[in-house]
């Protein structure tokens, strides 16, 4: 029966009448057996069923239990035939501008994986049913863009996340796929014995990204000599933060190397700032949505007798993707976090409580990894994620590293087959 059914739902064709205010319903000799079907379809066992209604001014589909809904100027925006779109160039052809924001479709119909739309214009518009699901608003809320394991020092360690060696990192695929699932999962990754000098720092770091340039340079080094008008150029203890705050779009991803150190301390902290977040979120929600929505400026001056610089950025310390709220920034500095006047008096007091909530949980030792930087240790820092500072320190300590772009990042996991 229900492939006699099948055979003939799909063959049958719905047309659009103006003005309807109903959604168009089938009409056929079975109609009294599914009283509360519009359309409905099923093919082999493991085929995911699903239905759909054609309203006056939307299209809805259910597929894999979830209802979405389209604009038909989204539908006729997006097609991918030959005219519209270039398969080769991944390209929209199509002049957006020339689809009528009114448009309707004449007729819809379905085969055994796709749906058909006509257009008044007699041109079709095909998609594959589970494409319109995944590319849906509705389908896109229950998916992250990119899958994390949130952690704290009990579930890194549990982890058990291994180092990768530098020969595999530069050599394989099979090496590197390793190293950047590590880094796409946790915020952080290391390579193991690269030798301690800049090139080879270097030659590392664009294994996975070209360097982003900055008013640091591309590569830089520092000691404790204070010769940038920067906290990290002494040797003091630095809290945990993330890096380029100032900038109005802070640097994706940072790369450390400890060249030498001759004297005790400085190790370097970090903290998951989107597993302190999501405690936030979950046990101070209203603190939660005070971060996430409260501007704040950012500032770097520095005026020294080699810099003079004056970086604002501009952001809330928590960002968060607005269709399925899911965390993708944390932009928190204390150094140079500058004057509040982006809100009234009254936001600010629900601020301060805010950012103490978020701090107490970021402060937390069961929260903190504490990682020594010997020469031949290289680690790479989601910046957008993961907070780093480092404990006080005695004697002559030589970093390098550099800052790189998250784009380029991101597609080098995906040519491998990651989600990112």
């Amino acid at each position: 029966m229900c492939s006699r059914l099948s055979r003939l739902f799909s063959g049958t064709q719905f047309l659009l009448k103006r003005g309807t205010r109903r959604p168009v319903r089938f009409q056929a000799p079975f109609r009294n057996e599914l009283p509360t079907a519009v359309c409905w379809h099923s093919t082999a066992p493991e085929s995911v069923p699903y239905s759909w209604t054609v309203h006056d001014d939307h299209f809805e589909f259910t597929y894999a239990d979830t209802c979405a809904r389209f604009n038909f100027v989204w539908l006729r925006d997006n097609c991918r035939s030959s005219a519209c779109y270039d398969l080769k160039t991944n390209q929209r052809m199509l002049d957006t501008t020339t689809v009528e924001l009114d448009i309707k479709p004449t007729n819809v119909r379905t085969d055994e994986d796709s749906i058909y739309f006509t257009w008044p214009d007699g041109h079709r518009t095909k998609y594959a049913l589970e494409w319109l699901y995944k590319n849906s608003y509705e389908a896109q809320q229950h998916y992250p863009i990119q899958r994390r394991e949130l952690w704290n020092l009990e579930i890194y360690n549990n982890a058990k996340v291994p180092s990768v060696k530098l020969k595999d990192f530069m050599e394989t695929d099979k090496g590197l796929k390793t190293f950047l699932q590590n880094f796409l999962l946790y915020g952080i990754a290391f390579v193991e014995d690269v030798p301690a000098t800049m090139d080879a720092t270097e030659e590392v770091a664009r294994r996975v990204s070209f360097i982003r340039q900055t008013i640091f340079g591309s590569m830089w080094t520092f000691t404790s000599d204070f010769s940038r008008g920067d906290t990290a150029y002494t040797k003091i203890a630095l809290d945990r933060h993330t890096d380029t705050t100032y900038f109005q779009e802070p640097c994706g991803l940072q790369v450390f190397h400890c060249l030498q150190h001759s004297g005790t301390g400085g190790r370097t902290l970090m903290v998951d700032g989107f597993y302190a977040a999501e405690q936030v979120r979950q046990n101070h929600p209203e603190d939660f949505h005070v971060l996430c929505t409260v501007p704040l400026k950012h500032e770097y001056i520095e005026r020294t007798s080699m810099c003079e610089n004056n970086m604002i950025g501009v952001g809330p310390v928590l960002s968060c993707y607005s269709w399925n709220q899911e965390l993708y920034m944390i932009r928190y500095n204390n150094y140079d976090r500058s004057v509040i006047s982006t809100v009234p008096h009254d936001v600010v007091q629900r601020w301060y409580v805010a950012h103490r909530t978020l701090t107490t949980e970021l402060r937390k030792p069961e929260n903190e990894l504490w990682v020594k930087l010997n020469p031949g240790l290289v680690v790479f820092v989601d910046n957008w994620r993961v907070l780093h500072g480092r404990e006080a320190f005695n004697g002559y300590r030589q970093l390098c590293g550099c800052y790189l772009s998250r784009d380029d990042v991101l597609n080098a996991a995906r040519l491998l087959g990651l989600q990112a």
